[in-house]
């Protein structure tokens, strides 16, 4: 009974050992069936894949990048260039230990912290076999230092990098611009415009100005190495290779002694200078006074001059010819005058007899002229030749200020001139409507008088009035401003022209543009508040003298500049075209606390004016930086000024 037990059971183990047995032959089956399946899964159906992940594993891409084109002023004097420099630069997959191989370069040559801060942000953005910039910008000493050295820095090299350069540092920076380092920002907007793969290996972008605007042609097209690495990431050699086409050369409107002579008239005031070309709208020169170092952004700028720039009470950052708003003050009284005439609202012979001031219809609050006792009998021609403030206020009173500032935004007024660089700021026309939003006050008849001189809510840009007073000149022909005349092509030299693009034709009276050129012309002259501009100049010019409020002064109190803040003392502007009878230059100048255009603001545009046209240049040693050119489009004139 006990044996037929036993031998049961050892059946039963046996059957239960061999159902295991079975099941994991089964299971073994199954396994290798599934590892072979993956196999023609990997091997087979995903073969071109993975082939394609391994052989980017192999062959890396290294970029190459081109030489940024140059940017010239109109006689081809270079204003923007590239020139080599000695750069440390470290291979990281070369390198036995990189944080000592750092420490040991920086006993030999000083590696400062900015040094080192870029350095790490190169390299988490490289590969381990691209050579990273350690320093820059070594000097002949600290080169030859290295050489001699160079045995006990494995996977270290002394190479020339090309860098960007502005060969006369603060001129024209606001106009030309500046490159820096690509940031966030730059890298977003390059994805957005489906530019990322042109800017691999790239280090710097346009930042403002000409540079920035005209980075598409400047930069060029980069190249690139197909370069086989090991399994360490080291180079093993070049399979191919495709050369990097250099960025376009730029050629400028602006006159780069002109230039220099503006910048250097400001003698150490603040302020704005704008010159055009009435018939082309070339911008002859552009100036936003104080200006700054362009090269000190190249390579990113320190901490200690950034803060210097910064809050600099000055603000020589901004620029004030395209971001610098003001009232136009008397400046604005040409364009008040044409709407007058082309409204009807004033025509000759109609004359007023000043007594100094103005009052409103059942009020008793004067608004005071800048002469106290009045200018006596004033018709259109003299009111803008002697600035007569109580002939402007009756006018803007019976224009009103719809049909006013209607028909000043013609000429450009509280809108971008569009010129071809970013940055520019639109101003302001002042209108009821406006008001009501901005304030939820309601407009006042008063508001609209002191619009007619150029004061109240009214605002405008330098370049806004130097385009509104080109536009005069050009007889209502409104064209573009720009600043690049001509992109040259960097592998066939072929020279693409820019059009002068026209905005608009007013259809004037030639009478009335008469009357307001030569009541222009008259402030020149004698008895006009610029006489002394126009005094032996050799030429005929026409022009507006300004001045603009700062501060509110009280009805009974009189402006005394002596006793008032220096920044509280009023602007002073002054706004030309020349010669008068076949205007080749309008100029805008705004001198900040000036007080008076004349004597001030005045004096900057006729040096500008004289070497423009005459090819004068002023003597002084500080304005010798640019080279001077033969001036070949200097008028006739007479050996006597005119009368």
């Amino acid at each position: 009974m006990g044996y037929s037990t036993e031998l049961k059971n050892h059946q039963n183990e046996q059957h239960k050992f061999r159902v295991r047995l079975v099941f994991l032959v089964l299971a073994v089956i199954a396994a290798f069936s599934a590892l072979a399946g993956r196999f023609y899964f990997l091997q087979v159906y995903r073969y071109d894949y993975y082939q394609t992940l391994a052989e980017n594993n192999r062959i890396s891409i290294v970029p190459i990048t081109p030489n940024r084109g140059l940017i010239s002023d109109r006689n081809g004097i270079i204003l923007a260039h590239n020139f080599f420099v000695y750069t440390l630069e470290i291979t990281p997959s070369k390198t036995d230990d990189l944080q000592d191989t750092i420490e040991e370069l920086g006993q030999l040559v000083e590696v400062s912290p900015i040094d080192l801060k870029r350095f790490k942000k190169l390299r988490s953005q490289s590969h381990t076999f691209e050579s990273i910039p350690i320093r820059t910008h070594l000097n002949e000493y600290e080169a030859a230092k290295f050489a001699v050295n160079r045995f006990r820095f494995p996977g270290v090299e002394l190479k020339s990098r090309l860098f960007r350069h502005y060969p006369y540092g603060t001129l024209g920076t606001h106009a030309i611009g500046y490159i820096s380092r690509i940031n966030e920002n730059d890298l977003k907007q390059l994805k957005e415009n489906n530019q990322l793969s042109n800017y691999k290996g790239t280090e710097h972008i346009g930042k403002a100005g000409v540079e920035q605007a005209y980075e598409e042609q400047l930069h060029g097209i980069t190249g690139f190495q197909q370069v086989e690495i090991d399994a360490d990431g080291r180079a093993v050699r070049v399979l191919s290779s495709a050369s990097p086409t250099s960025g376009n050369n730029i050629v400028l409107s602006m006159d780069a002694k002109l230039q220099e002579i503006a910048e250097h008239e400001f003698a150490g005031r603040r302020g704005a200078l704008v010159a055009i070309q009435p018939k082309t709208g070339e911008v002859l020169a552009m100036a936003s006074m104080p200006s700054f170092d362009a090269n000190l952004f190249v390579d990113g700028i320190d901490y200690d001059n950034w803060n210097l720039l910064n809050n600099s009470l000055d603000k020589p950052l901004i620029n004030r010819s395209l971001k610098g708003i003001y009232p136009p003050g008397s400046t604005f009284k040409p364009f008040v005058a044409l709407a007058g005439l082309e409204s009807g609202k004033r025509q000759p012979p109609f004359a007023i007899s000043d007594p100094g001031y103005f009052m409103l219809p059942n009020s008793r609050h004067r608004y005071r002229d800048w002469k106290p006792s009045g200018h006596g009998a004033v018709d259109m021609r003299r009111a803008i030749t002697v600035s007569c403030d109580t002939f402007f206020y009756g006018l803007a009173m019976e224009l009103g200020i719809d049909r006013l500032t209607d028909f000043v935004r013609h000429f450009g007024f509280g809108e971008k001139t569009n010129i071809d660089i970013q940055g520019e700021l639109s101003g302001l026309l002042p209108t009821p409507a406006w008001k009501k939003k901005r304030f939820k006050q309601p407009w006042y008849m008063g508001e609209t008088v002191i619009v007619g001189i150029g004061q109240g809510y009214t605002l405008v840009t330098p370049m806004q009035l130097a385009h509104a007073t080109a536009m005069l000149a050009n007889s209502g022909k409104s064209i573009r401003p720009h600043l690049v005349n001509a992109i040259v092509n960097s592998k066939t030299n072929q020279v693409s022209l820019l059009p002068h693009a026209i905005a608009d034709q007013l259809n004037l009276s030639a009478n009335n543009l008469e009357i307001v050129k030569l009541g222009m012309m008259d402030v020149t002259q004698p008895g006009g508040t610029a006489a002394a501009i126009g005094t032996n100049a050799g030429y005929l010019i026409a022009a507006k003298t300004g001045t603009a409020q700062v501060v509110g002064i009280k009805q009974n109190e009189k402006y005394n500049e002596k006793l008032i803040n220096e920044r509280h003392r009023d602007h002073a502007w002054f706004i030309s075209y020349a010669p008068a009878e076949d205007p080749k230059i309008a100029v805008a100048v705004i001198v900040e606390n000036g007080s008076h255009g004349g004597s001030t603001a005045g004096p900057i545009a006729r040096k500008v004016m004289d070497y423009y046209l005459l090819g004068k240049v002023p003597v002084d040693p500080a304005a010798a930086a640019v080279p001077e050119v033969t001036i070949t489009n200097a008028p006739e004139v007479e050996e006597e000024p005119h009368d």
